[in-house]
């Protein structure tokens, strides 16, 4: 179970003294979310944030665009350092045009994702199964932190996760939006491969918040074997 600590929650005031935290802790990427304020109305950050925080960890930067015009961003962010992009089914829509821009990312010899929002057809993802790395399912409406997790988008993990495995392929399940230990729990259960989760993580003790969902993650998987 892979933990990618949301650094939209962070406290920017505090962030060489909790990056540290995340960086002691259980977390193996870090997840950015970059807003235009076309897309979804709210504005985060630029490739230079990313570059700073890049400097700051060895974790897997983990970038989720946010954005009307994702072509724009690509090579801005990957030599700011990321590791992974994922772009908006929803921006795309096309079936080409979905193909192309993975191509593009997977060209600079980092991962591709395609993320969908809540009231989006899972099934629209069916035809990337053996193209992307990841696919993300955002649990709430994107452009804002704190909201409450949607209970529908479980039914969504699980039919992913079928196809991925019944197809052989190796894209990794992310969820974003409204994380916690109960949540969490639930996605694992459904078959997610990584959990996003920022207030959860950064309201308080980082290394604890962490070990929480990764120990939740554990105890699910038990439970799944043993049943």
């Amino acid at each position: 179970m892979i933990i990618s600590p949301s650094v939209l929650a962070m406290d920017y005031s505090r962030m060489k003294e909790q990056m540290e935290e995340v960086n002691a802790s259980q977390a193996e990427w870090l997840h950015f979310d970059v807003m235009d304020g076309h897309y979804v109305p709210n504005l985060s950050f630029g490739p230079d944030l990313l570059r700073g925080f890049d400097k700051l960890s060895d974790l897997v930067m983990d970038v989720h665009l946010m954005v009307e015009q994702p072509h724009m961003f690509i090579k801005p962010f990957v030599d700011a350092g990321a590791d992974i992009i994922t772009v908006h089914e929803e921006v795309l829509h096309d079936y080409e045009r979905v193909m192309e821009m993975l191509e593009y990312i997977h060209s600079f010899g980092i991962k591709a994702g395609l993320a969908i929002n809540p009231m989006t057809d899972v099934r629209r993802l069916q035809a990337y199964l053996k193209h992307c790395d990841l696919f993300l399912i955002m649990c709430v409406e994107p452009g804002y932190g704190g909201q409450p997790f949607r209970p529908a988008s479980l039914s969504k993990i699980k039919k992913l996760r079928g196809w991925i495995d019944s197809t052989g392929s190796k894209a990794l399940i992310s969820v974003d939006g409204g994380i916690k230990f109960e949540t969490g729990r639930d996605c694992v259960l459904a078959g997610t491969d990584v959990l996003v989760a920022g207030s959860y993580v950064f309201k308080d003790d980082i290394g604890k918040a962490v070990d929480t969902l990764v120990h939740c993650a554990d105890r699910t998987q038990a439970d799944k074997a043993d049943s």
